[in-house]
């Protein structure tokens, strides 16, 4: 569970985001400091944590001046246009929920969750990927206004899209 939160977090940091989108293509995190003007040991930090959360792979080890450069790049599973990745959330959701649910049932109680559902239309592919910045923008926003930090009734929250089905436009 707390890998889980892990993730979570990770994704919504803006740094950790801005750092996940450099990373589409392998760099270290002295690279990336200098292309988004932080200090090395700032970015290295979040690399790590990305790293330890499973959002960044290790690509390549080298020897530079007597350490170790490490190059790292966002992990292939990792790719939120990916229909596996959209499958995989939404099977650990279905997973989590049903199992959650028999236990609420069985102890007398509900299973208190929310669910929201919208269609968007865009106009050109480009506008999906915008989109999905912004949106992780405003959802980031949201969760550091309301998580407290403390609670212990956390809530895994899942967005994802997929094209609208034929039999239903």
């Amino acid at each position: 569970m707390q890998a889980a939160v892990d993730v979570s977090r990770a994704r919504l940091s803006p740094l950790r985001r801005r750092v996940l989108a450099e990373l589409r293509e392998p760099a270290s995190a002295t690279a990336l400091a200098a292309r988004l003007g932080e200090s090395r040991q700032s970015v290295n930090y979040h690399v790590r944590e990305l790293e330890r959360a499973g959002l960044v792979e290790l690509v390549e080890e080298r020897r530079r001046r007597g350490f170790t450069e490490r190059v790292v790049q966002v992990a292939e599973r990792q790719d939120r246009f990916a229909a596996d990745a959209l499958l995989a959330l939404s099977a650990r959701a279905l997973g989590d929920v049903a199992e959650m649910r028999e236990r609420a049932s069985d102890q007398g109680r509900r299973l208190v969750t929310f669910a929201i559902e919208a269609d968007v239309g865009f106009e050109r592919p480009a506008d999906i990927e915008r989109f999905a910045d912004a949106l992780a923008d405003r959802i980031a926003e949201l969760a550091a206004e309301f998580d407290s930090g403390r609670s212990r009734r956390r809530f895994r929250l899942i967005v994802g899209g997929y094209p609208k089905p034929k039999e239903d436009a």
